[in-house]
């Protein structure tokens, strides 16, 4: 087979059709802490799209629109609120969804995607994430029950929204894949029950997947934790695959697959062995290199790399995913 671009092969990837290799990526951004270890032991570069660059690896660009402005609220501390009624949210939404706008940098990276160079995603926050954003997490689960409305309210506008970032963004470029910040499983599977994500969540993944629909992008949801049930809600809304699969969590590809022949998923790879030595890298692909024969998924660490792992630990592991990336097409 010839050698196809960084574009082509991830989108045949997703498409479950032939590659010449799979894709070699980093879903997320490295871990700032991780990175200061390795620029401690010798790495010359910082940014995230030149580690890209310094590992070889194909480039992924990210273009990220968030609801809140810089002017927004916020929170006193890490899962507090800055919303707490209508009243709150009145007071807010003037910090809230500010007119779409593409950046000269996102220009050019439609630009070098156009000449297949990069995969370019889109990111945005999904309609579990974005409610507790603005209410808290413990006011947020609450809020299922006891302020119906607000939330309704709050995922209409968002959705309304992004449903005019898409009209932006889409008239410049098309997303390679669009992921939705949820983080809605821990590790004993969802925080919300089906009837809950039908309620509340299912109508807005419907609008926006409506209209995605024949551009050819991957819609991918981003939840930690265990997402072998609640992979099924996103399906039948129109959500393509999930990423990242956590592996601590009990999640298992193979079985997944199993369950879910045609949808796409991202991660996976045990960060907790990075540290371990090439044998436990090894292995590690090795379980993995089944599913990926197969198509639909993209062997990549189940979450950011852990600062436990040094430079000369990770340089290992990306020559072995190469090594890998290779196999699996064969």
């Amino acid at each position: 087979m010839n050698t196809m671009t960084v574009r082509e092969r991830f989108r045949a990837t997703m498409k479950f059709q032939p590659v010449d290799r799979r894709p070699v990526i980093e879903w997320a951004p490295w871990w700032n802490r991780t990175v200061e270890r390795w620029n401690s032991e010798g790495l010359p570069v910082k940014g995230q799209y030149e580690l890209y660059e310094y590992f070889g690896l194909d480039m992924l660009r990210c273009v990220t629109f968030r609801a809140q402005t810089a002017s927004c609220p916020k929170a006193a501390s890490h899962g507090a609120g800055i919303v707490a009624n209508e009243d709150d949210y009145e007071k807010v939404r003037p910090h809230l969804y500010p007119e779409p706008e593409m950046t000269d940098e996102w220009r050019a990276f439609a630009e070098e995607q156009g000449r297949g160079n990069c995969i370019l995603r889109l990111s945005l926050q999904g309609y579990f994430w974005y409610p507790r954003q603005l209410l808290g997490i413990e006011r947020h689960l609450y809020a299922f029950y006891d302020q119906a409305d607000l939330m309704h309210r709050m995922n209409r506008d968002l959705v309304d929204w992004q449903v005019r970032v898409l009209d932006i963004v889409l008239d410049v470029f098309t997303p390679d894949f669009v992921t939705f910040a949820e983080d809605m499983s821990y590790n004993h599977g969802s925080m919300l029950s089906k009837e809950l994500f039908d309620a509340f969540m299912a109508p807005y993944y419907r609008r926006i997947s409506a209209r995605l629909k024949g551009c050819e992008t991957s819609v991918i949801v981003d939840s930690d934790g265990d997402v072998t049930e609640p992979a099924a809600w996103f399906r039948d809304v129109g959500v393509d695959g999930m990423l990242p699969l956590e592996k601590q969590a009990g999640v298992d590809i193979a079985a997944l697959r199993r369950t879910y022949p045609g949808m796409c998923f991202m991660g996976h790879f045990d960060k907790m062995c990075m540290d371990k030595g090439d044998g436990a890298l090894r292995r590690e692909f090795e379980r993995l290199l089944p599913t990926a024969r197969r198509g639909g998924f993209v062997i990549s660490v189940d979450h950011q790399t852990p600062p436990g792992v040094s430079l000369a630990d990770y340089r290992t592991y990306v020559g072995l995913l190469k090594d890998y990336a290779a196999k699996a097409a064969r």
